[in-house]
């Protein structure tokens, strides 16, 4: 059990790493790989399977519970949610940190459009879950999700 809680604590470390050394963006790539370890951390988290969150990125959103939970965990790990709610000023921080200059603009617009989503949700696993949804619906070129 040990050994697992340190391995955790080592990959949320890494996330970490990553999300400060970033005040040039990632490329699209980096983005997926260091969502990997967010997706790794948050399945067990959430008992969901690869089936169930494997296509997320892909337009696929299971409407489950712990789906919608695992989508809220990454968001979290992200740091968007403040206060057990999604926070649109901090969507903005992350893009700004996080995502390649080329798609900025397009996420950011996304998150504009859908930053009201939440607002309708009490629960911060469904208001996650119908953010990112609408988020693709939005523009599923330059959606990415682990």
């Amino acid at each position: 059990m040990a050994v697992k809680k340190s391995l955790l604590l080592c990959e949320l470390l890494l996330v970490l790493i990553l999300l400060l050394d970033t005040s040039f963006g990632m490329t699209r790539q980096q983005l997926k790989n260091s969502g990997k370890l967010m997706k790794k951390s948050c399945m067990p988290k959430n008992d969901v399977t690869e089936e169930q969150v494997g296509e997320i990125e892909q337009g696929k959103f299971i409407e489950d519970r712990n789906v919608m939970c695992y989508i809220a965990c990454v968001y979290s790990m992200t740091q968007v949610v403040k206060n057990n709610k999604l926070s649109y000023e901090a969507v903005l921080k992350q893009v700004d940190m996080m995502f390649p200059p080329e798609m900025k603009d397009a996420v950011k617009a996304a998150a504009t459009q859908c930053k009201d989503i939440a607002k309708k949700y009490k629960d911060i696993c469904e208001a996650s879950y119908w953010t990112a949804k609408c988020m693709y619906d939005f523009d599923a070129e330059n959606f990415v999700f682990p």
